[in-house]
């Protein structure tokens, strides 16, 4: 019974002093947490409980968390080419305090079912490295989406630049057809272009996107700026990247036999279960009529 009494304290005791310390240094509530959290959302899904208390915590330990410019720069630049909506530092934080939870499992195992503990700090590890590559590989994902269109872009290009040097409008009639994420960033490239330089918008485009093969197109296109014919580069660079993009093709093409192969071991498998169940009835058939 004391000890009983003794939780109930502690619960109630750390409850009360969580609501004053908030509401000493003005801690936003919970259900305002969630409201901002919701909006700030890219996607129509409700935030969850769980997410408003983790972005909370991360938010916390993200005002003392210690990152160098360079990798804050740098990290900044992926959350936005994979449009997350958080900074550096709350992003590396969101990660820290996921792996925590988990590693927090480990505390009572160890009083408890000490051989469990490892296994949670090996979670708590895996997991704080795939939170923290989120932003690389969603951001490797759209880059891919980017190349597989530039080879197309690049053949449209060579034929309108023998007819016209307006490179904006040549970036505003591909757009229409663009794929998703090359359309989105073409939009933000055109507002750029209207808004300021046109050679500083293409390379704002360059950086956010990160590609060499792209890079290749923005150094031919700021040379038409800059009065170059740029036919023949981008004939030679269309040429280029449709070896690329056969080498590609090949490389998917032998990929894809080691997949097929599990269906063709099953469908043989199962072409074997019937020639044996065929025979089987006919060596019953024959050994009946015998007897």
């Amino acid at each position: 019974m004391q000890h009983v009494i003794l939780c109930l304290f502690a619960l109630f005791f750390s409850m009360g002093l969580y609501f004053i310390l908030a509401a000493v240094f003005h801690v936003p509530t919970y259900k305002a947490t969630k409201a901002v959290l919701g909006i700030v959302r890219k996607t129509k899904k409700q935030a969850r409980n769980s997410d408003v208390i983790l972005m909370e915590l991360a938010t916390k330990l993200s005002n003392v968390l210690p990152i160098d410019d360079y990798k804050r720069r740098k990290l900044t630049n992926t959350l936005k080419s994979a449009e997350i909506s958080l900074t550096a530092e709350q992003y590396i934080s969101l990660a820290f305090v996921k792996a925590g939870f988990v590693f927090l499992c480990a505390v009572p195992c160890l009083l408890i079912v000490p051989i469990i503990s490892p296994v949670f700090i090996i979670m708590s590890i895996g997991i704080y490295f795939s939170e923290s590559n989120r932003a690389e590989k969603k951001m490797k994902v759209r880059r891919e989406e980017i190349e597989y269109e530039l080879p197309r872009f690049v053949a449209t290009l060579t034929q309108e630049l023998q007819a016209s040097r307006d490179v904006l409008s040549m970036l505003e009639s591909y757009q229409k057809n663009a794929g998703k994420a090359f359309k989105n960033e073409l939009s933000i490239t055109i507002a750029d272009m209207r808004t300021g330089n046109f050679e500083g918008a293409l390379t704002r485009l360059e950086a956010r996107v990160s590609s060499a093969m792209l890079s290749d197109i923005v150094r031919g296109l700021i040379g038409v700026l800059r009065g170059d014919d740029g036919v023949t580069f981008f004939r030679m660079l269309s040429h280029d990247m449709k070896q690329l993009e056969l080498q590609r093709l090949k490389k998917l093409a032998m990929e894809r036999p080691p997949k097929i192969r599990k269906y063709s071991f099953l469908l043989l498998g199962c072409m074997l279960l019937l020639y044996m169940g065929v025979m089987g009835y006919q060596i019953l058939g024959t050994m009946s009529g015998m007897f």
